[in-house]
């Protein structure tokens, strides 16, 4: 299943993450691609506030820690593959232990380590720029407990 969302603000993003984050339940991966500027911070903003998180400011793109947790209901793992040179490298970071019924894998660039995704069969999300401040947002391969606006 593919849907499209059509994003006119970074504060829509946000809403539209929160949406997609109170709904999960654990054991999700959301592979996330899309250009520099396109929104994909904002999108894990909203996603670790919907999923219990308490403070969006501390949501940021650990593109040199590579990491970054965020507590709430779930555990919020937001991966950075921007700066990986290799799906070895993707790996060494630890991504299977980070899966587990309780957390949420979020993985910005994941175009990067595709081929370590394969098995494991995860939400993708594509932001696209669509104006100066308009996002198109494409998902697909939802799991159907995701209702998608």
């Amino acid at each position: 299943m593919s849907k499209a969302f059509t994003s006119h603000s970074p504060e829509e993003t946000i809403e539209f993450g929160q949406t997609l984050g109170r709904q999960l339940r654990g054991g999700e991966i959301i592979a996330m691609v899309g250009p520099l500027g396109s929104g994909k911070t904002h999108l894990i903003k909203g996603i670790a506030l919907g999923a219990g998180a308490e403070d969006r400011k501390v949501v940021n793109s650990p593109t040199f820690v590579l990491i970054n947790q965020y507590q709430g209901r779930l555990d919020i793992y937001h991966i950075d593959a921007y700066r990986l040179d290799s799906v070895a490298e993707f790996e060494m970071l630890g991504f299977d232990d980070l899966c587990y019924p309780e957390s949420v894998v979020v993985i910005e660039w994941a175009d990067k380590v595709e081929a370590a995704l394969a098995e494991t069969h995860p939400i993708h999300i594509e932001l696209c720029h669509a104006g100066p401040r308009t996002r198109t947002i494409h998902i697909r391969n939802t799991p159907d407990h995701l209702n998608v606006p």
